[in-house]
C-alpha cells in the first residue's frame, strides 16, 4: 500500500466516523450540588449528635455489664468483690487515644466484701462541649449515667 492510498484510507475513515457526545454534568452543576449537600449536612448534623452520643454510650453499658457479671462470678468463688481486672479475668479494650476502638476507659473504683462500683469515663467528647460522659455500675448490675455529655 502506497502512502497516497493510506492517506486516502485514513481520510475516508475520519469522514465516516460519527462523533459521539456524552451527556454529562458541567463543573458549575457539580459545585452547586455539592454546596446544597453541604448546607443540608450543616442543618442536619446538630440533630444527629445526641443520637451519636447515645449509640456510643451503648459501649459503656455493655462493658460495665460484663464487668458486673465477672465481679458477681468472682464473688461467688471468693466471697468478696475484686478491685483488680486481672483477678476477674477482664481485659479493658484499648481506647482510641491508645490506638484502639474503645471510646471509654474503665476502672473499678470501689470493692469490698458486700459491694463494688465500676466506672466508665469517655475519652472522647462526643458533642464538643467539653463535658465527658461518665457511667457507673454497682453490685445491683444496673448501669447509671453519672455525667451526661
Amino acid at each position: 500500500m502506497s502512502t497516497a492510498s493510506s492517506k486516502k484510507f485514513i481520510k475516508t475513515l475520519v469522514m465516516n466516523a460519527k462523533i459521539y457526545r456524552l451527556k454529562a454534568f458541567n463543573l458549575q452543576e457539580m459545585l452547586l450540588v455539592l454546596a446544597i449537600i453541604g448546607i443540608l449536612l450543616l442543618i442536619a448534623l446538630p440533630n444527629f449528635l445526641p443520637l451519636i452520643a447515645q449509640t456510643k454510650a451503648q459501649e459503656a453499658k455493655i462493658q460495665l455489664k460484663t464487668i458486673s457479671n465477672m465481679e458477681t462470678q468472682y464473688r461467688y468463688l471468693n466471697s468478696k468483690y475484686s478491685i483488680d481486672f486481672t483477678e476477674i479475668n477482664y481485659e479493658a479494650p484499648a481506647t482510641v487515644k491508645n490506638g484502639g476502638t474503645a471510646n471509654y476507659s474503665y476502672e473499678i473504683i470501689e470493692a469490698s466484701v458486700s459491694n463494688f462500683k465500676a466506672r466508665a469515663t469517655a475519652v472522647v467528647d462526643f458533642d464538643g462541649d467539653g463535658v465527658f460522659n461518665v457511667w457507673e455500675i454497682d453490685e445491683k448490675g444496673s448501669p447509671k449515667q453519672i455525667v451526661k455529655d
